[in-house]
């Protein structure tokens, strides 16, 4: 009686593997039922939603900018349906945990040249800041380094900021293949981590790639706030950083709590199988919210910037002299000398 009370009689609660979709559901009450089904309709409905967006987007936004929009629009309605597929079939939460991970690396590399298209593309971004200067001390490498100097803004800074996030989408990939790949071997295994591990290891080395990856982000976005302030790209960027936090750090903690076992187990879920299970339905409505909100935000049409001064003077500085022809001769700005 009191191995069952500690829980060391349920197979559940001493593995960590999670059950089949069928032994899942045949476990489900009422309730339960109720709540897979609520959850399923709101990630059907998202997806609409975004569809919606991307027709309007498609026929609405000018092509150097559609594609970006829609990919960053794509990250809610993305997560939510690797949630709910993950929420379906539970063994199958590494595979849709990677593909919405790979997905949002993406996702940060698009929002940082976002705001490049937004500004008139690159070469008038450096027009606009011609003597302007980056300030590097941001989150979330250096935000209490502030002794950091500034750094002149110049075509090779631009290189650099989107070298930093262009790294994180294509290495986040590279190491979700390794990840399988050791998976198939019995060498990685998602809870596991311990030292011995390859999981820990590349754990790490994603944070460290993803900590790089946002750095430019801030940065860019603490240049041009003032700038953009017209086309929202406030909320558009708090939109983003909450996609950010929920489906990582929300996602982290959880999982902490699982393992530690402060979460507990509920047949025929295992403490980690709960701790995801739970994840997966907090993000659902989560992505949801912010599917509903990003519709709001980035259904609309903004003004394009005004050009830069000194473009509009030389503009105006070399407008053409008015011809005026006489009798077959031409003068430009006279009448011809008889």
């Amino acid at each position: 009686m009191q191995g069952e009370a500690n829980g060391t009689l349920r197979p559940s609660c001493g593995g960590t593997e999670p059950p089949y979709s069928q032994e899942l559901l045949r476990s489900l009450d009422l309730p339960g039922r109720f709540l897979f089904a609520i959850l399923t309709l709101m990630t059907l409905i998202a997806n609409l939603v975004f569809i919606e967006e991307a027709v309007y987007i498609y026929r609405k936004i000018p092509s150097s900018k559609r594609s970006i929009i829609i990919w960053i629009n794509a990250a809610a309605p993305v997560i939510a349906t690797t949630s709910c597929i993950g929420m379906w079939i539970p063994r199958s939460t590494m595979f849709t945990d990677f593909t919405a991970a790979v997905f949002f690396a993406i996702v940060i590399h698009k929002f940082l040249m976002m705001m490049i298209k937004e500004c008139g593309g690159e070469k008038l971004l450096l027009t606009r800041f011609e003597n302007g200067h980056f300030k590097i001390s941001t989150g979330p490498c250096c935000c209490c380094c502030l002794c950091l100097p500034r750094v002149r803004i110049t075509r090779r800074t631009l290189f650099w900021l989107k070298l930093g996030t262009f790294q994180f989408a294509f290495l986040r990939p590279v190491f979700m293949f390794l990840s399988i790949v050791l998976w198939t071997n019995g060498n990685y295994t998602l809870y596991n981590l311990s030292p011995k591990g390859a999981a820990i290891w590349i754990s790490c080395f994603v944070g460290v790639l993803t900590i790089i990856a946002l750095w430019p982000v801030g940065i860019m976005f603490q240049q041009v706030r003032t700038l953009l302030n017209c086309k929202k790209i406030i909320p558009k960027f708090a939109l983003y950083q909450f996609i950010l936090i929920l489906n990582h750090l929300q996602a982290a903690i959880i999982n902490i709590l699982a393992m530690q076992r402060i979460i507990p187990c509920a047949p025929p879920l295992s403490s980690s199988a709960r701790g995801a299970y739970m994840t997966q339905q907090l993000l659902i409505m989560e992505m949801f919210l912010i599917t509903v909100i990003s519709r709001v935000v980035y259904r609309r049409r903004y003004n394009d910037l005004e050009p830069p001064e000194y473009t509009a003077e030389a503009a105006g500085d070399n407008k053409q002299i008015p011809k005026i022809i006489l009798n077959g001769a031409v003068s430009e700005g006279r009448l011809p000398r008889v």
